[in-house]
């Protein structure tokens, strides 16, 4: 066995912080867009998402409090607020907008505009989803759980999804096509990481006695 550091999680936070982006990777983006009190558009990413499961279609993510300010995020507030929220996606054609999303703008400035984004109406919630995401999922409030209010803090909010809006140039045989969706994720640091470069490997099935 290879000589392993260890790591302590109960001082700095940003300690973990970096050692959590740096090993749990490569993180797919979920591109939150909500409605501000005044009825404004809302819409920031976020790396510590994952789908839940399929009926109910559940997904997650997990904001965490502004290290700036010691502040809950505007996407929290507004789902908690709203009980709706849509989630969109991330692509080679569209990171660099979404990454324009990242910046703390001042409550209720729409981040679609700072962006260059463009809003569209939802189907069923009142959040406005991207155009420029393939892909959209229309969600409702399930869950959320809090886990403190101080910078390195945060909450897992779930919401279940009740409309799915994909582009039907991605849509084949019942499933998405990875080659024409051209996803990306996130890495450490400023890195994001393509999905073009991937291995098959086949499901080994056991048989049930």
């Amino acid at each position: 066995m290879r000589p392993m550091l260890t790591f302590r999680t109960d001082g700095d936070p940003g300690a973990n912080y970096r050692l959590l982006i740096g090993a749990v990777m490569p993180r797919p983006i979920a591109v939150v867009s909500t409605l501000n009190e005044d009825g404004s558009n809302n819409v920031a990413p976020f790396s510590f998402f994952t789908g839940v499961c399929s009926k109910p279609m559940i997904v997650a993510f997990c904001p965490v409090i502004r290290a700036s300010t010691g502040g809950m995020k505007d996407t929290p507030r507004n789902i908690v607020r709203e009980g709706e929220f849509v989630v969109n996606f991330v692509t080679e054609e569209n990171h660099l907008k979404v990454n324009e999303t990242s910046a703390e703008l001042p409550y209720g400035e729409d981040e679609f505009v700072h962006a260059g984004l463009t809003p569209i109406e939802s189907e069923v919630v009142g959040a406005r989803r991207v155009a420029e995401s393939p892909i959209h999922f229309e969600c409702l409030l399930r869950d959320r759980i809090d886990y403190g209010d101080a910078p390195g803090q945060g909450q897992i909010i779930t919401g279940e999804v009740v409309r799915v809006h994909v582009d039907e140039r991605l849509h084949k045989d019942g499933r998405i096509d990875t080659d024409a969706y051209r996803p990306m994720g996130r890495g450490a640091g400023e890195d994001w990481v393509r999905c073009a470069d991937r291995v098959g490997v086949g499901r080994l099935m056991k048989s049930r006695a």
